[in-house]
């Protein structure tokens, strides 16, 4: 099985989700996705697999979204996405692709429902909450 994040390191969430799937048994392929920025086709992709849009996949804090306008709810999913191709900070994360599926990973245990062995048994976080998977 191939699993892939589209990971920022600098990210507790991402790094959280990227920590579950290893736990899990598997080594995932881990795209930093603010290193090599975004396709048009490949957002396109991973937003109708996981039931996004634009909109909804719009990282707003701790990102230029506002200042660039992008929040004013008249603006445009292809505005949105034009932007998220420039500004590859502004797409939520982590997004995480397996056979089973792929999600936005926020929280980052919603990674448990598409990971083929989700029993992982207790987890616990970064900031030391606790999450218990089984499958």
């Amino acid at each position: 099985m191939t699993v892939v994040i589209h990971h920022n390191p600098d990210c507790g969430t991402s790094r959280n989700t990227l920590e579950m799937i290893r736990s899990s048994g598997e080594e995932p392929v881990v795209i930093e996705y603010l290193k090599t920025g975004w396709t048009r086709p490949q957002l396109l992709a991973l937003f109708a697999g996981a039931g996004l849009t634009p909109r909804s996949a719009l990282r707003v804090s701790k990102s230029p979204a506002e200042e660039l306008g992008l929040t004013d709810p008249s603006v445009s999913d292809e505005t949105i996405l034009e932007a998220m191709l420039e500004h590859p900070v502004l797409v939520n994360r982590p997004i995480v692709v397996t056979p089973k599926g792929i999600r936005l990973c926020r929280p980052s245990e919603k990674v448990l429902e598409i990971l083929e062995n989700a029993d992982i048994g207790e987890f616990t976080k970064e900031d030391g909450e606790k999450v218990t998977a089984k499958g």
